[in-house]
């Protein structure tokens, strides 16, 4: 997936400005920053993790999101929304 498909979704855009200011978050959290539907979020953080974008870690029942900072899309990502 190139860097237009991944940005070519509002939602996409929303949840990786996020994740470019807090690093990583729970999903809730981000459903709450996003102010999206929980499965919206859900559906979106389901084909960036596919992309390799974001990384997902469980503790439990909590699910804690995070970019891929090994992937070199993400350091794009990161560009652009922090501005470095």
């Amino acid at each position: 997936m190139s860097l237009e498909e991944i940005l070519g979704s509002p939602g996409r855009v929303r949840i990786l400005r996020v994740l470019a200011e807090y690093n990583e978050i729970n999903i809730t959290r981000l459903v709450r920053e996003t102010g999206m539907h929980y499965r919206l979020v859900n559906k979106h953080i389901e084909v960036l993790k596919k992309h390799g974008v974001v990384v997902e870690k469980r503790f439990g029942r909590a699910r804690i999101i995070a970019l891929n900072r090994d992937n070199p899309i993400v350091e794009k990502i990161l560009a652009l929304f922090t501005g470095k």
